[in-house]
């Protein structure tokens, strides 16, 4: 059986980086994650160093683009990166978010009743795909972009206002330094700030979205709530156990104790279908069910 590899760059902690084999539908599969801790042009020269030589490449803590009301936007600095490779395919884990994650949110209603919850979003334009099946599913939404990315206490409460959001400010955004929006690096690893909203998640029932995000501002307590995220490390899960946090809830299935990050999976979907770039939704969402994938709830 010949092996796939895949390799996720990562500008986050290099203390997260995994080597796991497993197989997936009749293919044997090994996952590789590299951390270069925020450093742009190690992340670079990694990529140019792996081009060719994996049969697909993720770019992990950063999104190529974000896709949000049918309108895609790009990362300046992403697409810097993803041109570092000439041959190999470069995912950034947007199509599963736009297609496992719905299906995930659908999957967990009936476990989670999403009509009868109140769901904060730390960021729901680079989930938009989860926003809207959560807003489908009849949850109380609230969208923390403006507040836990700018540090702006204005929240959103529709996928309209976030539509209207991301029209005004995403054309700007993304041609600023990443790092000025997101975590990264040794910042990923630091003792969880006390928010600067702490109402938006004392509200919440279900605090859900990107883990770094929802780690940052978990402050000393998460008690009795439920934690919908991704990319979850054994560590992580001690961490959200100490907080009181009554369930974890990822989109993705675990392997040797991790929840594997979108960017990493959709690069081995596209792996081991042998395609030379990223799929459409419906092909991701066929060897999803093929694979039968599905998300995991994890009782702390």
């Amino acid at each position: 059986m010949s092996v796939r590899e895949v390799v996720s760059v990562s500008l986050g902690s290099s203390t997260r980086d995994v080597d796991h084999t497993f197989e997936l539908l009749g293919q044997e599969v090994r996952i590789l994650r590299r951390g270069v801790d925020g450093d742009l042009r190690a992340a670079e020269r990694l990529i140019a160093e792996f081009d060719g030589k994996v049969d697909a490449i993720g770019l992990g803590g950063i999104d190529l683009y974000i896709i949000v009301a049918g309108r895609r936007y790009y990362f300046r600095e992403a697409l810097r990166m993803a041109n570092a490779a000439r041959v190999t395919p470069v995912i950034c884990g947007a199509g599963l978010k736009n297609s496992l994650e719905r299906r995930a949110v659908a999957e967990l209603d009936d476990a989670l009743d999403w009509s009868s919850r109140k769901v904060l979003m730390v960021s729901a334009a680079d989930r938009f795909g989860m926003a809207e099946a959560l807003d489908e599913h009849g949850a109380e939404l609230l969208f923390g972009d403006l507040m836990f990315t700018l540090g702006v206490n204005f929240p959103l409460r529709s996928l309209t206002a976030l539509g209207r959001a991301a029209r005004l400010l995403l054309p700007v955004l993304t041609k600023v330094p990443f790092r000025w929006l997101y975590p990264t690096g040794a910042s990923q690893e630091r003792v969880p700030q006390a928010s600067k909203f702490p109402r938006a998640y004392a509200w919440a029932d279900v605090v859900a979205g990107d883990w770094h995000l929802v780690r940052r501002y978990a402050g000393a307590s998460l008690a009795g709530k439920t934690v919908l995220t991704n990319t979850t490390t054994t560590k992580d899960v001690d961490l959200l156990r100490e907080l009181g946090v009554t369930s974890l809830v990822t989109t993705t299935p675990r392997f040797a104790g991790r929840s594997i990050g979108t960017n990493l999976l959709e690069a081995v979907l596209v792996a081991v279908s042998g395609a030379d770039s990223e799929l459409k939704r419906e092909e991701y969402d066929e060897l999803i069910s093929r694979a039968g994938l599905h998300p995991t709830i994890l009782a702390l």
